[in-house]
């Protein structure tokens, strides 16, 4: 039965889809440690929602670096990619969620800050390369960060679904925020990296789950 025909969830992949956060962090303690910096919350919670190359010219901005922004960029998705493809895993009951959806007539894009290659690396490790009628990017939009709704739109407007009948899948509160102010429906997916933010996440999300066993069914 189409239950979810007309319907549409969006999903991030850092943090809700991939169990993948403690890459990052690990790849930025190796990167601050090489340089002689110092990794602080203020920094991390900075470029959280940040695309990589934002992060890149932030970082060497703040830190007064001599890089370049997109040779900075290369170099933490090649300390990533091997990760992203031997040992970052799908959250719980990731897989067997987007089959469902599948399934049930529900169309289903990523909507992600990761890089094309890299994203592409994890979602092929993880075996969900093949579940999605779309896949953007922050990069496919003007904006800086998902602090814009751009890219939850626009993952929309490629699925031909309307805002209102779209569900977005996300662990930041900056992005849960975005997307509900969007006008799409919101369930936010628990991280350790989000800790903090509890309160005000499950103030704003329509449900908070920390397995994909408990994501509704049915799409609002």
């Amino acid at each position: 039965m189409d239950t979810n025909e007309g319907k549409a969830a969006i999903f991030d992949l850092d943090g809700t889809l991939l169990d993948s956060m403690d890459v990052w962090h690990q790849v930025d303690v190796d990167f601050f440690a090489s340089r002689g910096l110092t990794l602080t919350d203020d920094y991390m919670n900075a470029v959280s929602a940040m695309k990589p190359d934002e992060v890149a010219r932030y970082t060497i901005e703040r830190y007064g670096l001599d890089d370049v922004p997109g040779e900075l960029s290369a170099l933490w998705d090649g300390m990533v990619l091997e990760a992203y493809g031997s040992t970052v895993e799908a959250k719980p009951h990731a897989v067997e969620y987007l089959d469902h959806l599948k399934a049930s007539g529900a169309k289903l894009a990523v909507a992600t800050s990761l890089s094309p290659k890299v994203r592409g690396v994890a979602m092929r490790h993880v075996g969900i390369d093949g579940c999605f009628d779309e896949v953007v990017s922050v990069e496919d939009t003007q904006a800086a960060s998902k602090s814009s709704p751009e890219v939850y739109l626009l993952a929309a407007s490629r699925l031909g679904v309307r805002p209102e009948d779209c569900t977005v899948f996300e662990d930041l509160l900056t992005a849960v925020r975005t997307a509900k102010a969007a006008g799409m429906h919101v369930w936010a997916m628990e991280d350790s990296y989000s800790a903090g933010n509890r309160p005000a996440i499950a103030r704003i999300a329509d449900g908070v789950i920390d397995d994909f066993d408990d994501a509704p069914r049915t799409l609002l």
